[in-house]
């Protein structure tokens, strides 16, 4: 029964020094019965609490708090002062003072000892002018060993100084009856210490004559005593201070009127909630005037309320002020002639109070843990805490949340303590404490979590019981790395594999830092955490603990994670400062940031208006900068935030400043005159607006004259808030002008216009309401009724205005007043068709007259239907671009010079009829044209406008049109497939759809295929297709190889993007089919059908039926090998000894290449072209002006080669049209005829020097002269076919250059387009089965070289300068003659002629076959 009555005593001294115990120890109390009784294990397991032994029992909180705490104290010097103070605890407190924040040291202090109470007694208060030793704060500080330190709030002793007089009683004198002041104003301190005497003696203060808290002596209701001598005597301890004396006369009563003025105005003061606040005011005038108060526009019943007096002379008393009581006072002097009133801001302020104090917690080390702490105050109080006495700084562990709690991280038992909230402003503080005790790890937390135990470390506080306890969790890892927070995984203990009711705690702490925290997890089962609020790179230490419900187990290793580091940003620019320089502008400087992290590159200065949500900022690289262009007199708030290379950093606090004040901007608002009598006139106005004030309006000035020309201006100023003056003194009968004009300390601001006024001609009778007026008259409109009247008959009575009213069915509804000189007004604002009564009545200052009344309705609401406007007209489309077309309109209903002066405006609206349902897209213009942007290209649209001027519109003008430029298509061709051609394994069939987005009609496409398909777009094989089929044949592939090819589309702009590739592996060989079927060469002159059948290389085929398909081939066999044995027969007859050392000598040059065949066997070889040096260009754009053109028939003789000259332009411009597919299939080329349906390439060639066409290494080699002129070589290609090669001459005068030409690798399994160079004299023979050829080396010639041409095919993949490639031109007749002279060929033309004509014959022979 110990712990009860350990308990009994703690609530028996408790109750002793309080009305009620501390709610910690009620809390506390069935905690220490429960200790306090033997438990037996059955009833430890049923409440859940181990069976705790002596030494492991739960230590209790020792009450240590303060009896009496020091307050704040007055003395002065030479006097003693005792600071009270008082603590309770068992054991007894030991305690000390501090003052200004240091220990003083009593034992050797002669003048200041520490009474038995704890109380701080000082004798003989020492202060002077330059020493001041006792004068400051002091706070009592009370100790308990191995227990902790409280300390008391902080109490001021402030030293009355030598007595000084500000200002003294003065002169004067009162009338019987009034009221007057006699000032005596000292040091605020001395205040308490001021008497009065009159003739040397004593005043005595009663209800009568007071003295007011400054010092200054009031007296009202003066009578013939209060004259004499005065002077005011300040009697601080020392030798009193004797004012100057004034005397004070007392005067008769006069019957002049004096004007009525304030002695002493009230005056903002601030005031403690408690005190007692006086609001002085004291007027004086004959009549003598009467005082009353108004609070925020309410009057003040001084007479009823026990809180409020009126002190002598009419001035305020507030006793025991409230929160309540602050407010605006207006002290309101009224002498039956004239009333002033003045005002003045009373703040009450409330030292700091506890909501919510801080309470005693139980806690194990490693917690986290909140004490907290709400108070209030006003102004809002700081808070700072305290640990043993020693301020608390916040660190990474001591950190203030929530504005005012305290939150400790990861205690440590050193943590231990007392800690206190001391709350803090102007007028007072307080403090507030509590216990933290640390417990063991084997002592159970008495009591279920409470609220300041933190979310992230409350622990699963039931009790343990004996048991196993869990194994370390495995294989704890980081697995989210950040700046500032860490996800941790684990696996469960060994010993507990399943783990569902095991909980787990996260030890953590920096590298090198013995304060660790814990971290729990959510619930059972959870094996992961998130550690949050790290620092950035910085290293931490882990270690992960399960529990189960025996207890904590072993923990895992120590792991070690550092986070991640964080972008370095700049800290705040310090000593930021904002002060006016002008009305409307402001400048603010700042500072370098202390943590710049960096280079500052610029600074953001951001401000705003005060009372708005809309901030602006500047770009600064100085640290200052003005702002102009502000408002006048505004406050503005200003922050800077600095940028590095990484970003904004942290924002400085707001600094607000104000601009000056100037001048108002603008005259006051509503002024109005009122015509008093013959004499007076009051003029009435309202402030100018706030944002025209500028500055504090300090009064008005009042400028007037008579109406009549070359009159004197009489001014006068009206000081303060006052809105009315009374002109007086004016002549009867005598109209007057008045402005006004409002003040600030800056000077006068504009004035109104002028207003004019007219005195009555006698002062009229006014002490009755006016009669009724003579007669009203009302005119209905549809939404207004103007009504109209005279005055009443009766012209003694003064009129100072009209009073109308009017509503539907009851006047009373509205009521507007005008002035009396006017006879008519306008009510607007009313509905169609409704009856208003309107009444009518003439009033003066006494009241309103007699009504008149009259009815009327208005008008019903008829609106006519407004005419439309003439459409515009002349509407043209002026297309642009390829999605731009300018509209452009004119407008009939507009003046000659077609200039809008009016709110017109025209809608243009547009559509395109592809697809047939698109809707109309609008757009609005106030000029006479539009640019529509954003349309598709190669698009035909219809526009058409729409002119509306208000409510009304026009129609729709007449459409035009426009069609959008073509673009490069933006889209590749789709749906690209590749099959092989039935029968034939070495020919596939290419097959696409056009692209989606053509831009433009399709011109043509390139095929490119490769065998690698990460090859450059330049090492790709090409293949044209001219037009807009969709199929396409290659032919003479590699067998078994696998292919990929790619479609580019082309239009008039260019070519388009190309497609994916897609891959197609070639058949295996079938047998020999495909190698043997060659057609015979059937002439240059043979076109093949139009069907395409017999195109190998390109053309779409029909299907024959099998038997005619067999005739045809038999036939065409026949006639081939007939047509072979004459050729041959004919050629053999005309062979010559000259033309065998023709073939000798082409044998001695070709020998090396090993080739079979004789030189008239030849073939014409394709030239092989390499892709990374072509580029396609227009024909048009050639800067060659007679360029050869690769589709020229292949010559056959000397007649068929033409000088190259100015007749060749028609022909070559002609030729430029077939690239883009306008050319028809009969105009083909001997090259396309050869190779079938093949689409033609006409290149343009460039003049260059010859190069040699190395791949990448364009050069210029030189090579020894052949001894032969000509040269005929021959190769076998794979297939068994032969090739040809066609002979080449030069026109340049270096015969030893060689012929550079464009070659590829003869093992490259494609193939490539052929180029025909000029053949030799002789028949030529021709294959159209043969689909490509490879290019033969072709030596140089004795024969003098062509200029080099370069080709270029558009831009295959990427822009690339075009590669030289050599194609022999047509020699000149003259060296054709020649040529053919030097090989002595015995054919004539005649001969040659006859021959033609025979093949001519066999052709048609065979197209008939064919047809049929």
């Amino acid at each position: 029964m110990a712990a009860e009555r350990e308990a009994g005593r703690l609530l028996s001294t408790s109750s002793s020094r309080r009305c009620c115990p501390p709610r910690p120890l009620l809390l506390l109390l069935p905690l220490l019965l429960l200790l306090g009784r033997p438990a037996s294990g059955a009833a430890a397991a049923k409440n859940g609490s181990p069976p705790q032994s002596a030494g492991a029992s739960v230590r209790t909180f020792t009450p240590l708090y303060f009896l009496v705490e020091p307050v704040d104290t007055l003395s002065v010097r030479g006097s003693s002062v005792i600071l009270n103070c008082s603590a309770y605890s068992e054991p007894s407190p030991n305690i000390e003072w501090k003052k200004d924040g240091t220990f003083l040291n009593l034992v050797s202090d002669d003048r200041r000892q520490l009474l038995p109470d704890g109380s701080l007694f000082i004798s003989n208060v020492v202060h002077s002018k330059h020493n001041k030793p006792d004068e400051g704060f002091y706070q009592c500080v009370a100790t308990v060993d191995n227990l902790g330190t409280i300390v008391s709030r902080t109490a001021k002793l402030a030293v009355a100084g030598l007595p000084r007089f500000t200002s003294q009683p003065e002169p004067s004198s009162i009338y019987v009856g009034n009221s007057g002041i006699l000032n005596c104003e000292v040091n605020a301190d001395l205040v308490p210490f001021v008497r009065w005497e009159q003739n040397r003696q004593p005043l005595l203060l009663d209800d009568r004559i007071v003295k007011l808290p400054s010092g200054t002596l009031v007296i009202s209701n003066a009578t013939e005593g209060d004259e004499g001598l005065y002077r005011c005597i300040v009697e601080s301890g020392g030798p009193p201070k004797f004012s100057d004396e004034a005397e004070l006369k007392v005067l008769q009563e006069s019957e002049e009127m004096l004007d009525l003025v304030f002695l002493m105005r009230p005056s903002s003061m601030i005031k403690v909630i408690g005190q007692s606040a006086v609001l002085p005011c004291v007027a004086s005038g004959l009549p003598a005037p009467v005082i009353r108060w108004m609070k925020n526009e309410d009057v003040l019943d001084t007479e009823s309320s026990g809180r409020l007096a009126l002190l002598a002379g009419g001035s305020l008393e507030i006793s025991d002020v409230t929160e309540d009581d602050a407010g605006t006072y207006f002290c309101v002097a009224d002498n039956g002639n004239k009333t002033i009133e003045a005002q003045a801001e009373l703040t009450v302020q409330v030292p700091p109070e506890f909501l919510k104090q801080p309470a005693n917690i139980y806690a194990r080390e490693s917690m986290d843990i909140v004490f907290e702490c709400e108070v209030t105050g006003k102004p809002a109080p700081t808070v700072k805490w305290v640990k043993n006495g020693d301020v608390v700084i916040p660190s990474d562990y001591f950190k203030i949340v929530k504005e005012h709690n305290l939150q400790v991280l990861g205690l440590v038992k050193s943590d231990e303590g007392f800690y206190q909230c001391i709350a803090e402003n102007d007028v007072g503080n307080a403090q507030a404490g509590a216990q933290l005790i640390i417990l063991e790890h084997d002592v159970a937390i008495p009591t279920l979590p409470p609220t300041s135990l933190t979310s992230a470390t409350t622990d699963h506080l039931a009790p343990a019981t004996t048991g196993p306890l869990p194994s370390a969790p495995r294989d704890v890892v980081a697995s989210l790395v950040s700046t500032r927070f860490i996800k941790l995984t684990w696996r469960t203990p060994a010993s507990d594999p399943h783990g569902d009711n095991l909980t787990y705690s996260v030890f953590y702490t920096k590298e090198g830092v013995a304060r660790e925290r814990v971290e729990n997890t959510s619930q059972p089962g959870e094996m992961q955490v998130t550690i949050q609020n790290l620092m950035p790179a910085t290293v931490y230490i882990f270690k992960v603990m399960a529990q189960n419900k025996h207890g904590s187990g072993e923990s895992s290793a120590p792991l070690r994670v550092e986070t991640q580091p964080e972008v370095q940003l700049p800290g705040p620019a310090p000593n930021i400062r904002a002060y006016a320089t002008s009305p409307t502008s402001i400048t603010v400087t700042w500072e370098t940031p202390l943590s710049g992290n960096g280079e500052i590159q610029n600074y953001k200065l951001y401000y705003m208006e005060k009372g708005t949500d809309k901030e602006q900022d500047v770009d600064v690289s100085s640290h200052s900068y003005t702002i102009n262009g502000l408002k006048k007199y505004t406050e503005y708030s200003f922050r800077v935030v600095a940028y590095n290379k990484h970003g904004p950093g942290v924002s400085t606090q707001d600094v607000a400043v104000r601009t000056l004040s100037d001048v108002p901007s603008a005259a006051p608002q509503n002024l109005s005159l009122e015509v008093r009598n013959s004499k007076s006139i009051v003029i009435h106005w309202q402030p100018p607006s706030s944002a025209t004030q500028n500055g504090q309006i300090t009064g008005y000035k009042i400028r007037y004259r008579k109406a009549s020309r070359k009159s004197d201006v009489t001014e006068t100023v009206v000081t303060g808030t006052q809105l009315s003056q009374l002109i007086e003194g004016l002549d009867r009968g005598t109209e007057y002008n008045f402005r006004v004009a409002a003040l600030t300390v800056n000077g006068t601001g504009p004035a109104t216009d002028w207003l004019s006024a007219e005195t009555f001609e006698s002062d009229l009778d006014e002490s009755r309401v006016p009669e009724v007026p003579s007669s009203l008259h009302v005119r209905p409109l549809v939404t207004s009724i103007v009504v109209s009247w005279t005055p009443p008959e009766n012209q003694n009575i003064v009129v100072r205005g009209y009073a109308i009213g009017y509503g539907i069915g009851s006047p009373h509804a509205q009521t507007i007043k005008v002035d009396y000189k006017q006879r008519y007004y306008t009510i607007e604002n009313l509905d169609p068709s409704s009856h208003y009564v309107i009444t009518l009545k003439a009033f003066n200052n006494v009241g309103e007259g007699i009504p008149l009344y009259e009815s009327a309705v208005t008008r019903p609401h008829t609106v006519p239907d407004p005419t439309p406007m003439m459409p515009p007209v002349g509407v043209q489309a002026s297309i642009l671009s390829h999605d731009t077309i300018r509209i452009t309109w004119a407008d009939n209903s507009l003046p000659k010079h077609q200039k809008i002066t009016d709110s017109r405006y025209y809608t243009v609206r547009w559509k395109t009829n592809i697809p047939a349902n698109t809707k109309y897209k609008n757009a609005n213009a106030t000029t006479l044209s539009y640019l529509v942007t954003g349309l598709k290209p190669n698009t035909l649209y219809e526009f058409s406008v729409m002119v509306t001027k208000g409510r009304r519109s026009s129609t729709w003008s007449m459409t035009a049109h426009g069609a959008t430029f073509e673009l490069v298509p933006t889209s590749p061709p789709k749906d690209v497939t590749v099959v092989s051609k039935e029968g034939k394994p070495r020919t596939i069939i290419v097959n696409w759809q056009p692209p989606s987005e053509a831009n433009g009609k399709i011109t043509g496409y390139i095929i490119y295929y490769s065998t690698d398909v990460n090859a450059e777009i330049h090492d790709w094989v090409i293949e044209p297709v001219v037009g807009n089929r969709l199929t396409h044949q290659i032919q003479e592939l590699t067998l078994d190889t696998p292919y990929y090819f790619k479609i580019q589309a082309r239009n008039s702009k260019g070519m388009g993007p190309m497609s994916e590739a897609v891959q197609f592996r070639t058949p295996k060989a079938l047998g020999s089919a495909g190698k043997g079927g060659r057609l015979p060469d059937l002439g240059s002159d043979y076109k093949p059908p139009m069907s395409g059948s017999n195109s190998p290389h390109g053309s779409p085929t029909s299907p024959l039926d099998s038997n005619m398909l067999l005739v045809i081939i038999v036939s065409i066999g026949v006639i081939t090998i007939v047509v072979v044995v004459i050729i041959a027969v004919f050629c053999t007859r005309r062979t010559t000894s000259h033309q065998k050392k023709k073939r000798a000598a082409c044998k001695s040059v070709n020998g090396s290449h090993k080739y079979k065949g004789n030189c008239k066997d030849v073939k014409p070889p394709d030239l092989w072209i390499h892709h990374e040096r072509l580029e396609l260009k227009p024909i048009d754009k050639s800067p060659d002006p007679n360029p050869v053109m690769t589709d020229t028939p292949i010559p056959r003789n000397s007649q068929d080669i033409t000088p190259v000259d100015n007749s060749m332009d028609s022909n070559i411009h002609q030729r430029r049209n077939s690239y883009r597919g306008h050319e028809s299939e009969d105009s083909m080329s001997t090259l396309a005829g050869r190779r079938g349906m093949r689409p033609k390439m006409m290149m343009p060639f460039d003049s260059q020097p010859p190069q040699q066409s190395v791949r990448n290494t364009p050069s210029t080699d030189t090579m020894p002269a052949s001894s032969s002129q000509t040269c005929c070589t021959d190769h076998q290609d794979p297939e068994g076919a032969t090739s040809s090669s066609y002979l080449a001459s030069s026109q340049e005068e270096d015969s030893g250059q060689s012929l550079p030409t464009a070659h590829v690798r003869p093992s490259h399994p494609l193939k490539s387009f052929a180029v025909p160079a000029i053949p030799p004299p002789g028949p030529p023979i021709y294959d159209p089965a043969l689909p490509s050829t490879p290019l033969l080396s072709q030596q140089a010639l004795n024969h003098h070289l062509h200029s080099v041409k370069t080709a270029s095919i558009g831009t295959l993949g990427r822009s690339r300068p075009p590669m030289p490639v050599v194609v022999p031109s047509a020699p000149e007749v003259q060296e054709a003659t020649r040529m053919l002279e030097d090989s002595e060929s015995s054919y004539e033309p005649d001969e040659l002629t006859k021959e033609m004509a025979h093949l001519e014959g066999l052709m048609k022979d065979l197209n008939a076959i064919t047809t049929a």
